[in-house]
């Protein structure tokens, strides 16, 4: 699990400019549940009580850093929750999306169980789960865009 600081946050189709600090820049596609309740310990068969939106995201990952910080026992904070490494999508009823679950490393109802598990989820929290798909690096002037039902819900372009 990661936690990520509301700095982290990039919303409204703005740019992500590429950090200085690194030089090998990743990504991985998530999605994004907002969630709507206060809970605490959740069971799965109730999570779905817990959020009601969620958008499509792109996860940034310094790469350079996390091996690093891999090969010398470290915390790969640095490399995860920087400054704007979230970005975020337009939010749209979980129903609409309901069908793309299986690509994704947790189903929402087990991401909301995880997370209440260790601390109290509250009205407006983020909660973001990562597809299975190891990180793809990213480059300057590259447009991330998802789509959902032919809308696009996601734009990002790297500077």
């Amino acid at each position: 699990m990661v936690l990520k600081g509301d700095s982290c946050l990039l919303n409204g189709r703005k740019p992500l400019f590429m950090p200085e600090w690194t030089k090998e820049l990743g990504v991985t596609e998530c999605m994004i549940l907002r969630v709507s309740r206060l809970g605490k310990e959740i069971a799965p068969k109730f999570a779905s009580r817990y959020y009601d939106a969620v958008a499509p995201g792109a996860d940034f990952i310094a790469l350079d850093l996390a091996r690093e910080a891999q090969k010398a026992g470290r915390p790969w904070t640095e490399a995860l929750a920087f400054d704007y490494s979230l970005a975020i999508g337009e939010f749209v009823e979980p129903s609409v999306i309901s069908n793309q679950y299986s690509d994704y490393v947790l189903s929402p109802e087990e991401a909301i169980a995880r997370a209440s598990k260790v601390m109290t989820i509250r009205q407006g929290d983020l909660i973001y789960i990562q597809k299975k798909q190891a990180p793809r690096t990213v480059s300057k002037e590259e447009i991330i865009r998802v789509e959902i039902d032919g809308e696009e819900k996601l734009y990002c372009k790297i500077k």
